[in-house]
């Protein structure tokens, strides 16, 4: 890549870093609410949608965007499920308060990673997201291969002595749900026009499943008997727009591919720094879980050096609405 694309390469890897720094928070929120990873996730979530609703009040594009994607939604050209990719963020910042205690942000990364992998190859297949269906490349079976492989070596010595492989499927699932948020998102960004929008609504969708979530625990478990005092465990909410932000803003500069990757790159290294120079709970870096690290990264580059296919976007409805009317114009 040219040289110009170099600061929007190393802002790629920053992002990131970033979504290991809010799985960290969240995580420690959780110990501060007394293991309330249910409590930690609709508070990370749910103070990302107050934000992102302060702004869309203030912000008239971005009202826009929601009003052309609620009138596409009414009318048939985008599928009322493609509306509920923040399930999947969801799923993601739900699983950071209930795993990252027990097993580090090191490991649950590249659980995490796994599932974004797996489940990346499983919906280019179906053609969920807008590029449509995309045939898996030989490149990308084995890269896919490479990080479940990674996974079982970064917690090769922690096998026996009571490990909670239960807790290291939910990332590995989470990890998937990443990967079918980020499809059907790109849908509705393409109907709104408007990155802001399209974010919002996945914030919304997001805080109201953790929401209901929320008081079915509550109501079985209690609520926490008080909030940290510690204002930095509040921050995962802006974390999580910082980094979306981010993404939109690198997407056109490096393209899907490259902007992957870069990303991914940055979870990997990040968590593990995270692990080793701020160690958090009775967790800790061991000779495997660097080891499984260095193979996922190694991993990653082998699926997305596929080869110089790129992903063809297909119109967003909006984009069509616009055209129609520059043909009836002319």
């Amino acid at each position: 890549m040219p040289a110009a694309a170099a600061p929007w390469l190393l802002l790629a890897v920053f992002s990131g870093t970033l979504i290991s720094l809010q799985a960290r928070i969240t995580g420690e929120l959780a110990a501060g609410l007394g293991d309330d990873g249910f409590a930690a996730a609709v508070i990370s979530f749910g103070s990302g949608f107050v934000v992102l609703a302060l702004g869309l009040l203030l912000l008239r594009k971005p009202r826009r965007g929601a009003g052309l994607v609620l009138a596409d939604v009414r009318g048939g050209r985008l599928k009322w499920w493609q509306m509920l990719g923040g399930f999947g963020g969801a799923a993601f910042v739900l699983t950071q308060g209930l795993t990252v205690g027990a097993l580090g942000v090191a490991l649950f990364t590249v659980a995490i990673v796994a599932g974004q992998v797996s489940g990346g190859l499983l919906f280019d297949r179906m053609g969920l997201g807008p590029a449509g269906p995309q045939r898996p490349s030989r490149r990308r079976v084995v890269g896919a291969v490479l990080v479940l492989a990674a996974v079982g070596l970064s917690m090769a010595d922690k096998l026996g002595g009571g490990f909670p492989y239960v807790m290291l499927l939910l990332p590995l699932v989470a990890g998937v749900c990443v990967s079918w948020q980020q499809a059907v998102n790109g849908h509705v960004k393409n109907a709104a026009g408007s990155a802001y929008a399209g974010t919002f609504f996945n914030f919304a969708a997001g805080t109201t499943a953790l929401g209901v979530i929320f008081l079915v625990h509550a109501a079985a478990a209690g609520v926490p008997s008080g909030l940290p005092s510690e204002p930095y465990l509040y921050l995962g909410g802006l974390v999580g727009i910082a980094f979306i932000t981010i993404a939109v803003a690198t997407v056109q500069k490096l393209g899907v591919l490259v902007l992957g990757l870069c990303t991914i790159t940055g979870q990997l290294v990040g968590s593990l720094a995270l692990d080793l120079l701020l160690p958090h709970g009775d967790t800790r870096v061991t000779a495997a879980t660097v080891a499984g690290v260095v193979l996922a990264l190694a991993a990653v580059s082998v699926a997305a050096l596929s080869g110089p296919r790129t992903g063809r976007v297909v119109a967003s409805s909006g984009a069509t609405r616009t055209a129609d009317a520059e043909r009836v114009k002319g």
